[in-house]
């Protein structure tokens, strides 16, 4: 028996992701029947990815000639008579809609979806900026701050729970909702309540029937209620994800069917994987400049007489201008950089990557592709290059980031806040050795969060390895302009961790009878 996931608040589709790819004996057990969604480029990719799934796993060379071909029409090459039923299937599954405006034909959607089943998941958290220390920051001065939409969107969440009754939910969200507070009153402790009775926090009924019990994925204990806030936070860094990524996340069962969760059906703890476990063995790119053709343009030899001229700048640093001389000396006798792009040919050979790929190789890898998509770099000024290059420098003889105090002088950012202290971490490179720091999309706007370790190619990573350190299989391609592709990544949940979700869920459901 096949089990129904209803995806709200989809984004790119890394829980989808994780869910349908799970795999028992053979079979996959979910089926990811609806994902809404309401950003428009994000819906594209979801809606491409669905297509990608109606083959299962028997991916046609239009495919991949469609992901690999620089402005290339997605009618022309997928959406056709060809793959009319392909299509349809994925226009049926990834629809954009926007959960509140929309709620009717969600609804629609839903019911025609399960029908009368009862052993279905519903899975999704909602947008999160209002929960996020920075959103709250930026916000708690706001006229209205206590109602945006944003901290109410949960109840959309709520309704669909409260209107069709899963027998399992999945929500997740930032870990500063634990946080947060509305009007004096916790924001989580409120969500988790209303999760717990749906009914009557909607004030449908005060003696609604239907009520949830609320568990971690990580911590056991026989009752829900004797869980704590922080118990419901997920490292993800535990659990063999490359990155520090920690979001609280809430498993709903519904009560008339929960027995407890026994300590066998938790996360697992896992050997922790590190930056250059994922994405050692990506093209190497150079960075590109941001200059106009009368300063030289964006080529090989302006990017390399740029780095050099840092060696003038490192007056007072702990960084010797040898070190600099030295990169640049190798980065002119190994000119093996590409441009990326798109698609980025190269030959890749299982033996010389990580054991973290080698033993997840049938999940990154696609030997139809021939190459990587979507890594390319960004555009940097020639400043922003010289303090990557001296980050990336520093990190390696340190194994740390460099704060803005151990900056040079010359090399510090022309901001009113520099002196302040305040985000002292301005510059922050992805050191080799360790998890990464959160793959946010933050990571759209400059890429100083995200410098790249390897001082030779002297950037901020690219779409592909943000992918990677989100553990996005190589084939899953995103939509959009760069800017929306780092966007959506940011915003995704890791899949690979959304697949062990599942298996916590599955056998949930299979030690009730509600799985085979």
């Amino acid at each position: 028996m096949t089990i129904p996931i209803i995806d709200l608040f989809a984004g790119p589709g890394g829980l989808g992701e994780g869910f349908s790819s799970f795999n028992e004996s053979g079979e996959s057990p979910f089926n990811v029947s609806l994902s809404i969604e309401k950003d428009a480029v994000a819906h594209q990719t979801l809606k491409l990815r669905s297509f990608v799934r109606q083959f299962n796993n028997d991916i046609p060379e239009e495919y991949y000639n469609y992901v690999k071909t620089d402005k290339a029409n997605i009618q022309e090459y997928l959406y056709n008579s060809k793959f009319n039923k392909q299509h349809k299937g994925a226009e049926s599954e990834a629809i954009k809609l926007v959960l509140g405006p929309d709620n009717l034909k969600i609804e629609n959607l839903i019911k025609e979806r399960i029908k009368s089943n009862k052993n279905w998941v519903l899975i999704g958290g909602p947008p999160c900026q209002a929960y996020s220390l920075i959103g709250r920051a930026r916000m708690k001065g706001q006229e209205n701050f206590a109602i945006d939409e944003r901290h109410t969107l949960y109840q959309n969440y709520l309704q669909m729970i409260a209107r069709f009754e899963p027998a399992v939910f999945v929500m997740e969200n930032v870990k500063g909702m634990l946080s947060s507070k509305v009007n004096g009153e916790s924001v989580f402790s409120r969500i988790k309540n209303d999760l717990s009775n749906p009914g009557k926090s909607l004030k449908k009924s005060k003696k609604s029937s239907l009520k949830y019990n609320i568990y971690s994925f990580t911590i056991e204990k026989k009752e829900s209620i004797d869980l704590k806030p922080s118990d419901f936070i997920i490292k993800s860094e535990e659990y063999g994800i490359p990155q520090k990524r920690h979001r609280v996340i809430l498993l709903g069962i519904r009560s008339d069917i929960d027995n407890g969760i026994s300590k066998s059906n938790l996360l697992k703890p896992k050997k922790q994987v590190y930056v250059s476990d994922a994405i050692e063995n990506m093209p190497r790119l150079r960075s590109r400049l941001s200059r106009k053709k009368s300063d030289g343009g964006d080529n090989y030899s302006s990017w390399l007489k740029n780095l050099k001229k840092l060696t003038k700048n490192l007056s007072n640093s702990k960084i010797h201008p040898s070190a600099i001389k030295a990169i640049t000396q190798y980065i002119e006798n190994n000119n093996d950089y590409v441009d990326g792009g798109r698609f980025t040919m190269t030959k890749t050979n299982k033996s010389s990557n990580s054991d973290f790929i080698k033993d997840n190789w049938n999940w990154f890898h696609d030997e139809a592709i021939g190459g990587v998509l979507n890594h390319q770099s960004r555009k940097h000024m020639d400043s922003d290059l010289q303090r990557y290059l001296f980050c990336s420098i520093y990190a390696q003889r340190f194994n740390q980031s460099a704060k803005l105090d151990d900056f040079p002088g010359i090399l510090l950012p022309n901001h009113k806040n520099v002196k302040k202290g305040i985000f002292s971490d301005r510059f922050r490179v992805q050191l080799k050795n360790q998890p990464a720091t959160t793959v946010t999309s933050h990571i759209s706007k400059d890429g100083h969060y995200y410098i790249h370790y390897d001082p030779t190619q002297c950037r901020s990573l690219s779409v592909r390895e943000a992918a990677r350190l989100q553990t996005f299989p190589d084939n899953y391609f995103f939509e959009g302009t760069v800017t929306q592709q780092y966007h959506q990544v940011g915003n995704a949940v890791p899949p690979l961790l959304a697949r062990d979700l599942a298996n916590t869920v599955y056998h949930i459901m299979k030690n009730r009878g509600q799985a085979n």
